[in-house]
């Protein structure tokens, strides 16, 4: 009898999986900036929750769930780089590479915007701009108050402008966003 239930959950969690891959490596990416991680990242999210699938299905928002742990992991992703950026630079000087009067507009794009972002205003904004999520949504999938994606969410989209220019920036970064749909190399 254990095999039907597992038969079953296999099944289930194999349609979750068809459904919700891409979606997962295309917010993966979006947050890390890294096309090549953002399969991993997916990946990874996915063993984690076949792991405890029967808790996830029984969940009142799996897809919340998935996302909270990409989130988690992309997060784990970028704290692992900055902590091997410090050591790194330990062993080597950093050489001063400055670019007299730099062209600040043909270099500044949405995706390197969207990387200077502490991670809480970056998952805000993606998960609303770029997956048009509720607020709700948002709060369910990364764990905080609707309150605080709010405010983390206005402030992403200020320093986003403040980096982008004031013109027409959030068209840009929706739009920006919007081309990235097929990042996680995957047809939906």
């Amino acid at each position: 009898m254990g095999t039907v239930v597992d038969d079953a959950a296999s099944v289930e969690f194999h349609a979750f999986f068809e459904r919700h891959y891409a979606e997962l490596s295309r917010l993966a990416h979006l947050l890390t900036g890294e096309a090549d991680a953002a399969d991993d990242l997916a990946a990874d999210a996915l063993l984690a929750l076949w792991h405890r699938w029967d808790r996830v299905r029984a969940a009142d928002h799996p897809v919340a769930y998935a996302r909270g742990v990409v989130a988690n992991l992309a997060r784990t992703k970028i704290r692992s780089a900055v902590r091997e950026r410090r050591r790194i630079a330990l062993f080597w000087s950093q050489r001063e590479e400055k670019t007299e009067n730099p062209d600040v507009a043909g270099v500044v794009d949405v995706q390197e915007a969207l990387r200077r972002l502490p991670f809480r205003k970056r998952a805000c904004v993606v998960l609303r701009h770029a997956f048009d999520l509720s607020e709700k949504d948002t709060a369910l999938a990364l764990g905080v108050s609707v309150g605080t994606v709010k405010s983390q969410t206005s402030k992403g989209m200020a320093e986003l402008q403040r980096l982008l220019g004031a013109q027409g920036a959030p068209l840009r970064v929706h739009a920006a966003m919007a081309r990235t749909g097929d990042a996680g190399g995957r047809d939906r």
